[in-house]
Protein backbone atom coordinates (compact mmCIF):
# COMPACT_ATOMS: atom_id res chain seq x y z
CA UNK A 1 0.00 0.00 0.00
CA UNK A 2 2.74 2.50 1.04
CA UNK A 3 2.79 5.35 2.88
CA UNK A 4 0.03 7.69 2.21
CA UNK A 5 -0.45 10.97 3.78
CA UNK A 6 -4.08 12.04 4.63
CA UNK A 7 -5.95 14.77 6.09
CA UNK A 8 -7.48 14.34 9.18
CA UNK A 9 -11.27 16.00 9.40
CA UNK A 10 -9.22 18.11 6.95
CA UNK A 11 -6.48 19.86 9.33
CA UNK A 12 -4.47 17.70 10.86
CA UNK A 13 -1.52 15.89 8.71
CA UNK A 14 -1.82 12.06 8.93
CA UNK A 15 -0.36 8.55 7.51
CA UNK A 16 -2.22 5.78 6.84
CA UNK A 17 -0.99 2.60 8.56
CA UNK A 18 -3.60 -0.05 8.08
CA UNK A 19 -7.30 0.75 5.45
CA UNK A 20 -9.89 -2.26 6.13
CA UNK A 21 -13.07 -2.15 5.02
CA UNK A 22 -15.18 0.15 8.19
CA UNK A 23 -12.09 1.99 9.57
CA UNK A 24 -8.57 2.76 9.00
CA UNK A 25 -5.68 3.32 11.21
CA UNK A 26 -3.67 6.34 11.32
CA UNK A 27 -0.24 7.89 12.58
CA UNK A 28 -0.56 11.50 14.06
CA UNK A 29 2.56 13.33 11.82
CA UNK A 30 1.28 16.66 14.18
CA UNK A 31 -0.20 16.86 17.54
CA UNK A 32 -3.54 17.85 17.62
CA UNK A 33 -6.91 17.97 20.09
CA UNK A 34 -9.34 15.17 18.80
CA UNK A 35 -13.18 14.09 21.13
CA UNK A 36 -13.01 10.65 22.49
CA UNK A 37 -16.32 9.66 24.28
CA UNK A 38 -17.08 13.08 24.53
CA UNK A 39 -13.30 14.21 26.09
CA UNK A 40 -11.39 16.16 24.33
CA UNK A 41 -8.20 14.47 24.34
CA UNK A 42 -4.49 15.50 23.04
CA UNK A 43 -3.28 13.73 20.33
CA UNK A 44 0.96 13.14 20.29
CA UNK A 45 2.79 13.06 17.22
CA UNK A 46 3.29 9.09 16.34
CA UNK A 47 0.09 8.37 18.17
CA UNK A 48 -2.24 6.01 16.33
CA UNK A 49 -5.70 6.58 15.73
CA UNK A 50 -8.77 4.60 14.28
CA UNK A 51 -10.52 6.64 11.96
CA UNK A 52 -13.62 6.28 9.50
CA UNK A 53 -12.43 6.75 6.12
CA UNK A 54 -15.14 9.72 5.12
CA UNK A 55 -12.74 11.98 7.74
CA UNK A 56 -9.47 11.37 6.28
CA UNK A 57 -9.23 14.10 3.16
CA UNK A 58 -6.69 13.79 0.68
CA UNK A 59 -5.99 18.06 0.51
CA UNK A 60 -5.86 20.09 3.21
CA UNK A 61 -9.64 22.28 3.76
CA UNK A 62 -9.27 25.64 4.09
CA UNK A 63 -12.35 27.58 5.45
CA UNK A 64 -13.63 30.23 3.78
CA UNK A 65 -11.87 33.85 4.12
CA UNK A 66 -13.39 35.93 6.59
CA UNK A 67 -13.58 39.56 5.80
CA UNK A 68 -11.79 41.72 7.45
CA UNK A 69 -14.06 43.48 10.17
CA UNK A 70 -16.67 41.27 8.72
CA UNK A 71 -18.41 41.55 12.45
CA UNK A 72 -18.06 45.51 12.31
CA UNK A 73 -20.18 45.44 8.97
CA UNK A 74 -22.82 43.61 10.46
CA UNK A 75 -23.28 45.75 13.66
CA UNK A 76 -23.61 48.53 11.17
CA UNK A 77 -25.83 47.25 9.13
CA UNK A 78 -27.88 46.20 11.72
CA UNK A 79 -27.81 49.71 13.25
CA UNK A 80 -28.75 51.16 10.19
CA UNK A 81 -31.81 49.14 10.42
CA UNK A 82 -32.98 49.90 14.12
CA UNK A 83 -32.26 53.70 12.99
CA UNK A 84 -34.73 53.46 9.90
CA UNK A 85 -37.72 51.49 11.91
CA UNK A 86 -36.86 54.06 14.65
CA UNK A 87 -37.47 57.05 12.06
CA UNK A 88 -40.14 55.10 10.70
CA UNK A 89 -42.09 54.54 13.78
CA UNK A 90 -41.41 58.23 15.00
CA UNK A 91 -42.94 60.06 12.09
CA UNK A 92 -45.96 58.14 11.09
CA UNK A 93 -47.40 61.24 9.09
CA UNK A 94 -44.59 61.03 6.13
Amino acid sequence: MGEEIRYYLGKYKVKVVTQSAGYWIVEALEAFEDTLNGEKVIVQVGEKRIIPPRSAHKHRLLGPVVKEHAYELDMEKKLKRILDREEKTSNPAE
